[in-house]
């Protein structure tokens, strides 16, 4: 039984133009799928992945500033040992289906920029495995190079640690600022045309607040608060015409977002360099170039050194005279004043908003260290 719906797709099919139409769609539908394959290849694989980005170093604008500093590490016995401790997110911004909306690594971004700055680390944010291996161990359960032996247990194998380093993502703030411009054209001829075209900018900010703590007296050593602000954009632009009783309709447009989570390395990494100068008394003469725009906080020796003993010298006196003997001779570290830490790009100290007065941002996120 042919109904008269059926009648009509079956002379709408007849026609020559319908038909090209419907060639061209099934033609596209075809290219969009060929790529895909119902059954796998013999490589295992129902398509081959997209991109060809390389792997590349995860850098910051501040990631060149902490190998310069490397340099300067002795790596004596004598040299501050650091832990890591807990980093957390302590925003409580998750997505319904996405998760947590921060980086819940901040913790591993800090030993990779402790490392950077040729910092020796002691590891204390992982350890399971120690933990269960020293337990077969105790248990004489596990064995070395001799089968038959079973390792040792000895008191003070573990080196232990001078400072820890922990803290937390405190700020995550929409929405700072959003801003827009759209603008539009209409024609309403015989042939009209429509012609679009939108702009949009959003600010937000993400910070930091960390501590350093010494481990034997659990005194708080040096306190860092740091935030960045993080942009996104969005253009958009369209056409709609009429030609010959035939529509189009044409759009383009890119969204950009600066890395949200690499600004949260940015910061952490920031605060690193704030933390090490005065603790391993580093000169940063030569480690202060953020590219050629310079840095919005200006020197990364303006902050006070401890008054009453340097950390290295604290580290020293309780070494044995012996092993300070052996020890390159370490000078010591002359307390800062305001005119040094006093330049063009770092305001007087005193001033809690010189920061802001003119600060100098720079277009690229990420270092080119290779």
């Amino acid at each position: 039984m042919v109904t008269p719906v059926t009648s009509t797709i079956t002379k709408a099919l007849s026609q020559p133009r319908t038909l090209k139409k419907v060639a061209l769609l099934l033609g596209l539908g075809v290219a969009l799928t060929g790529c895909i394959s119902p059954t796998a290849g013999t490589d295992g694989r129902y398509t081959a992945p997209i991109g060809t980005a390389p792997v590349i170093n995860n850098e910051t604008p501040y990631s060149s500033a902490l190998r310069c500093i490397a340099g300067q590490m002795s790596g004596g016995a004598n040299t501050p040992r650091i832990a890591v401790g807990n980093i957390k997110d302590y925003t409580g911004k998750v997505e319904l289906e996405g998760g947590a909306k921060l980086t819940q690594g901040a913790a591993l971004m800090a030993i990779s920029g402790l490392s950077k700055a040729g910092v020796m680390l002691v590891e204390r944010f992982d350890t399971s495995v120690a933990e269960l291996e020293l337990k077969y161990a105790n248990d004489r359960l596990i064995g070395d190079a001799n089968p038959d032996e079973f390792r040792q247990i000895h008191a003070g194998s573990i080196r232990g640690s001078n400072y820890y380093l922990v803290g937390g993502i405190t700020e995550l703030n929409f929405d700072i600022r959003n801003t827009g411009v759209e603008g539009g054209y209409d024609y309403f001829g015989p042939t009209g045309i429509s012609l679009g075209a939108s702009m949009r900018l959003a600010v937000m900010n993400v910070g930091i607040d960390l501590r350093l703590v010494d481990s034997q007296t659990l005194e708080v050593v040096h306190v860092v608060s740091y935030q960045k602000q993080i942009i996104g954009r969005e253009i958009v632009a369209g056409v709609f015409d009429f030609l010959g009783g035939s529509t189009f309709n044409i759009g383009a447009g890119e969204r950009a977002n600066e890395p949200l989570q690499l600004g949260v390395r940015s910061v952490i990494e920031r605060a690193i360099l704030e933390m090490i100068v005065p603790l391993y008394g580093a000169n940063p003469t030569h480690c202060a170039s953020f590219g050629a725009e310079g840095d919005p906080l200006g020197e990364i020796n303006y902050r006070n050194v401890h008054t009453q003993r340097t950390p290295v010298q604290a580290v020293q006196a309780s070494v044995p005279a012996t092993r300070i003997a052996q020890a390159a001779p370490i000078a010591p570290i002359a307390t800062p004043t305001v005119a040094t830490r006093t330049t063009s790009a770092a305001p007087v100290m005193n001033d809690p908003y010189g920061y802001y007065s003119e600060p100098i941002f720079s277009d690229n996120l990420r270092g080119s260290h290779n």
